[in-house]
């Protein structure tokens, strides 16, 4: 990986002077881990589990196109089934949705039915034209009228072979219908379904243009912010304040009205006691929410002065992706390889399912495969690594934006940038700082792992345990989803100072948390603002989308059902928004410790100019105006100007 030892003392924020290997002992264990992961895909391979999943096999642990081993005690197994290709169910349609299975005896079969059987006649006929024995291995064709408990259920549909799994999957999947019900609660009859379905297929072409209009709106809003950024967010500051106080005042009226009727009016005793209960909570509700916009008007009023940051930082975050155009694209590489990542983990995952020891099932007299001794852990093991490696995958994208945009920041010279900043952060990340990515990624899996313990426990105890016991899990898992998000944001500015000192990872995290403390106020500026303005983006893209999808979906009036369509579109044009807009919080944040850094260790004097953008200097220099002002000297000297040579971008 390019790594060296190196030694690190403590020093001064050194802007992109000087790079070392970071976190070299996390980076070997993230290796060796790797190395288990595959380890166990070469486990399965070696055991058979690869083939039995792609190949397919029987209930008695032959797999389907290969000559096989006889198996103790099962009198049907180490056939040769080199001309048997296809695994054919008797009954395809008996779910175990719990287990998400079929419930059914599978055979290798030569050729899947192309047609109905409707009798075990057929069945025969079948077999004896085809050479494809539809009915388990000990009975012959001739006797297939017989034992019709040995057959399979009739009528057998016709059926067709999946590409490269080789299995006889029915033509009409109506069956598979109740298996989707299980999951689609408000389905009441096969018949909704249909229509749902055929009204998604029927307007495919207009959801992938209204995918692709989500995407193009995402690019805009992304450009748009920086021009508007001053107006939209004391807009919305504005419509907050209206907001909460226009809510506070119907609730106050609601309750005074309601009073009033329930103390003028004659109701039934029952009608009493409906209006004193609803009196009672419009009070409660009114007492919250004027507690609530009495907080938020105090916060606002004491941090109006540092909205002007927020708006400084978007406005630089805009000229960050004109400089910088293919940080818009990072979305799309991190989600591929996740993508890819996520089919290679699934696909171990149903091989670790067929590996290991073919052992009989005494009351079912069929074939099942079971890991003994260390080897069951497998799995758990596999589990960590689908969380850890996802995890490093996010981080490497977050390290690659702070990179880019930590040399967009401390290049003074805009025109002296490197020519891809993008892959030039990539490389460098990839041969420096894969440790720290490693390390800061673990530790969101420690915090991760119990939290989706203890969900999937209150999953599983959901009407069993009692109400204290619920509370407890409920908030134990609320308080690790806090510290999850608390340990991101950290890592995420961790990162940020790696990228800027080339510092391991707790040194970065120690660094990067007292410039945050220092700037409290400002942070929570940022957050809250800037945080509420991008999630309005988000509802802004998602409404847009969803409006022109009624608009197209109107011209189909045939089909009824576009639930399931406008769905489709809404849910993917908020997950373009979150990837894009998420990107651009990533660039502020970055920034915004960039911005801190270079406002403590410079003061425009010379030897040592500010880094920042222009608008970033008036932010600093009005509020040094306002500092004098109040005779408040704490921001440090008069500003001066940039040396020669530098240039404002």
């Amino acid at each position: 990986m390019g790594c060296c030892s190196s030694t690190e003392g403590k020093r001064d924020w050194e802007p992109l002077e000087d790079r070392s290997c970071t976190d070299i002992p996390w980076l070997i264990i993230f290796t060796l881990f790797c190395i288990g992961m595959a380890c166990i895909c070469g486990f399965t391979i070696a055991t058979g589990g690869a083939s039995r999943i792609i190949s397919g096999y029987d209930s008695y642990g032959n797999i389907c196109g290969q000559n096989n081993s006889k198996i103790e005690g099962v009198e049907l197994s180490g056939r040769n089934m080199r001309e048997n290709k296809y695994v054919f169910f008797l009954d395809p349609c008996n779910l175990d949705i719990i287990n998400r299975k079929i419930k059914s005896i599978a055979l290798c079969v030569s050729k899947c039915p192309a047609t109905e059987l409707k009798t075990l006649n057929d069945v025969k006929q079948f077999a004896l034209n085809n050479g494809s024995e539809l009915c388990t291995y000990d009975i012959k064709p001739g006797r297939y009228p017989s034992y019709p408990n040995k057959c399979p259920k009739l009528p057998v549909p016709p059926s067709k072979s999946i590409p490269l799994f080789h299995r006889c999957i029915p033509v009409d999947i109506t069956c598979y219908a109740e298996f989707a019900q299980a999951f689609v609660t408000f389905v009441s009859d096969n018949s909704v379904l249909h229509r749902v379905v055929a009204g998604v297929m029927a307007s495919k072409e207009i959801i992938m243009g209204l995918c692709l209009l989500a995407l193009v709106l995402s690019l805009i809003m992304m450009v748009v912010i920086r021009y508007i950024s001053k107006v939209l967010v004391w807009i919305l500051t504005v419509l907050v304040v209206i907001g909460t106080i226009g809510g506070t005042g119907v609730l106050w009226w609601l309750y005074v009205d309601h009073r009033n009727a329930l103390n003028s009016k004659t109701n039934t005793v029952f009608g009493r006691e409906v209006g004193a209960d609803n009196v009672k909570a419009l009070l409660v509700y009114a007492i919250g929410a004027t507690i609530f916009t009495v907080i938020l008007l105090l916060v606002m009023f004491f941090m109006r002065k540092r909205v002007a940051l927020t708006i400084s930082l978007f406005h630089v975050a805009g000229k960050v992706f004109i400089h910088l155009p293919l940080l818009a694209v990072q979305p799309f590489w991190t989600f591929l390889c996740l993508m890819l990542f996520w089919v290679y983990w699934i696909a171990v995952l149903l091989f670790l399912g067929t590996a290991g020891t073919s052992v009989k099932n005494n009351s079912t007299n069929l074939v099942e495969y079971q890991m003994s001794g260390p080897l069951q852990y497998t799995v758990w093991y596999h589990a960590v690594g689908l969380i850890w490696i996802s995890e490093f995958i996010l981080a490497f994208q977050q390290m690659t934006i702070a990179g880019a945009v930590v040399t967009y920041y401390f290049t003074r010279n805009k025109s002296k940038m490197p020519a891809t900043p993008i892959l030039s952060a990539m490389l460098r990340t990839i041969r420096y700082h894969l440790g720290t990515i490693a390390k800061g990624s673990f530790i969101i899996t420690l915090v991760k792992i119990p939290r989706l313990i203890l969900t999937y426990i209150h999953s599983q105890l959901k009407g069993k345990e009692n109400a204290c016991a619920r509370c407890m899990l409920k908030a134990c898992v609320c308080c690790l989803w806090c510290l999850e998000k608390c340990l991101a944001y950290l890592n995420q500015n961790a990162y940020t100072a790696t990228a800027i000192n080339s510092t391991s990872f707790c040194t970065s995290a120690r660094d990067a948390f007292v410039i945050l403390v220092e700037n409290a106020l400002r942070v929570a500026a940022i957050n809250t603002v800037g945080d509420f303005v991008l999630f309005l983006g988000k509802v802004l893209i998602v409404s847009c989308t969803a409006f022109a999808g009624v608009l197209a979906l109107n011209y189909q009036r045939e089909y009824t059902v576009w639930v399931l369509p406008l769905l489709i579109v809404s849910l993917f044009a908020f997950l373009v928004a979150h990837c894009f807009l998420s990107v651009f919080e990533n660039v502020v944040d970055v920034l915004f410790l960039c911005f801190a850094i270079d406002s403590k260790y410079n003061d425009g004097s010379p030897g040592r100019e500010y880094y920042m953008d222009k608008a970033l200097m008036e932010f600093v220099e009005n509020s040094k105006k306002m500092a004098r002002h109040k005779g408040d000297d704490a921001d440090g000297r008069e500003m001066k100007s940039m040396a020669r040579g530098g240039t404002l971008a």
